[in-house]
C-alpha cells in the first residue's frame, strides 16, 4: 500500500485554504456546506453554459494550485508571458495582444472604444448577447440582422447596414447559440464591404470546435484590415471557464484604442500561470476537442435517428427543436436534475444542449426521450 504523504504543494495549497477561511470568516465554512442548487458538485448534469466537462489541464491545475506564494505580488511579468506566449502562438507582436478577464471583458472594452451617442451596433439576431448589454451602456443604437433561413449569419445584409454612424459590427463564429458558422469565403466577402471606419469584431470562443471544411479564423487576415478584431478565450476547449482569461488580436493601434478602457491587473496570479501551463500542453485540447466532436457528432446521429429537428453546430452545444415553447421543457429537465441552455426570445421553440460527456449525454437522450417522444418531434 502506498504510504501517505504530504508534499510542498500539498503544504501550500492547505496554507492557501487555511488562510483564505481564516480572511473570510466562518460564515464561509456554512455556505461552502450549503452549496447553491446548480453548484458543480450537487449531482447535477450542467448542459446549460458551453462549459468543458474535461475541464483544465493537469498541468494547468498543478500551476495553479502552486501559484499561492506569488499572491502577494502584482502578476506584472507573467502578464507580459501570456501576452508574449500568445503573440507566439500566432505570429503577432505583444502590441497585437490584449488579454481581458475572460473574453466578455474584451467585447465590453470593443464597445467602450468604438460604440457611443449617435454610433450603432450592428449584430446578427439571435447572437451572443454580452456586446449588446455593454453597448447599452454607451448610449449606442443596436441594428439587428436576422439569421438566413438556415440559421446563419446573413453576412452580406449585415456590411449593407453598415454606414457612417456603424462604429462595431459583432460576428460570432461559430455563433452562439446556434453553433452555426460563416465560410471563409463569406468573410472574405463581408470583410472587404465593411467600411474601414467600421470595427469589425469576431468572437472566435468556439473555434477549437469546428471541423467543418469551409471554416477558417478571422485571424487568417491579420494584418490586412486593422479594423478587424477577433476574441478567443481559455473558457471553452481549455476548460478554464471559472478562471476568466480571454484575449483580442488585432492591429496595434486598434489594441491601443481599447487598452485605454481594459482594467488594470485584470489577470490574477493563478489565471496567468495556468494559461502558460495550459498552452505547453496542446495535447490537452486535442484530446477535449476530439471527445467533444465525437460526442457532438453522436448526439446529431441519435437526434437524426429520432427524426428530431435540430441545427447542425460547429460548437460544444446544439439547438433541437422541440416543436413547442420550450419553457416548460427546461423545467421538465431540471425536475430530472439535467441543467439545459435558457430560452432564446427569436428560437422560443429551440432548446440549447452543451456537449456534455458521453455518458451525460446519454443521460440527456433518455431524458429526452421520455419528455418529448420522438413522434413529436416529427410533428414539429
Amino acid at each position: 500500500m502506498r504510504p501517505t504523504m504530504f508534499s510542498r504543494r500539498d503544504f501550500s495549497r492547505a496554507i492557501g485554504q487555511s488562510l483564505a477561511f481564516a480572511i473570510a470568516g466562518p460564515g464561509v465554512l456554512s455556505a461552502a456546506k450549503a452549496a447553491p442548487d446548480d453548484a458543480p458538485s450537487s449531482g447535477l448534469i450542467h448542459l446549460n453554459f458551453n462549459e468543458s466537462p474535461y475541464g483544465p489541464s493537469p498541468k494547468a491545475r498543478e500551476a495553479f494550485a502552486a501559484c499561492a506564494q506569488s499572491a502577494a505580488r502584482y502578476p506584472d511579468h507573467k502578464y507580459k508571458e501570456v501576452q508574449d506566449a500568445l503573440a507566439e502562438l500566432h505570429g503577432v507582436a505583444r502590441e497585437n495582444i490584449l488579454l481581458g478577464c475572460g473574453s466578455t471583458e474584451i467585447l465590453r472594452v470593443t464597445d467602450a472604444a468604438f460604440l457611443a451617442p449617435g454610433k450603432n451596433l450592428v449584430v446578427a439576431k439571435p447572437t451572443f448577447e454580452a456586446v449588446l448589454a455593454y453597448a447599452r451602456v454607451t448610449k449606442a443604437d443596436p441594428v439587428k440582422v436576422p439569421l438566413t433561413a438556415d440559421y446563419r449569419h446573413d453576412l452580406a445584409r449585415m456590411a449593407a447596414a453598415c454606414t457612417s454612424k456603424t462604429g462595431l459590427v459583432y460576428v460570432c463564429n461559430p455563433n452562439n447559440p446556434t453553433g452555426t458558422i460563416a465560410s471563409r469565403d463569406e468573410l472574405a466577402a463581408f470583410f472587404e464591404r465593411v467600411p474601414p471606419t467600421t470595427l469589425i469584431l469576431v468572437d472566435e470562443a468556439y473555434h477549437h470546435l469546428a471541423d467543418d471544411p469551409s471554416y477558417a479564423s478571422a485571424l487568417d487576415w491579420h494584418g490586412k484590415y486593422p479594423n478587424v478584431v477577433v476574441a478567443r478565450t481559455f473558457s471553452k476547449v481549455y476548460g478554464m471557464a471559472g478562471m476568466r482569461l480571454g484575449y483580442a488580436v488585432s492591429a496595434k493601434q486598434t489594441i491601443a484604442a481599447m487598452g485605454e478602457h481594459i482594467l488594470t491587473d485584470n489577470g490574477n496570479s493563478a489565471v496567468l500561470v495556468a494559461v502558460l501551463a495550459s498552452l505547453s500542453d496542446q495535447q490537452h485540447v486535442l484530446d477535449s476537442q476530439s471527445k467533444l466532436i465525437q460526442t457532438r457528432n453522436w448526439v446529431n446521429a441519435e437526434l437524426a435517428k429520432d427524426k428530431r429537428r435540430f441545427i447542425v453546430s460547429q460548437g460544444n452545444f446544439l439547438m433541437i427543436d422541440t416543436g413547442g415553447d420550450v419553457k416548460p421543457i427546461i423545467e421538465q429537465f431540471k425536475a430530472r436534475n439535467i441543467l439545459v441552455g435558457r430560452r432564446f426570445a427569436s428560437m422560443p421553440n429551440y432548446l440549447r444542449v452543451t456537449i456534455s460527456t458521453q455518458p451525460e449525454m446519454e443521460t440527456f437522450m433518455a431524458a429526452l426521450r421520455k419528455i418529448g417522444p420522438a413522434s413529436a418531434a416529427k410533428a414539429a
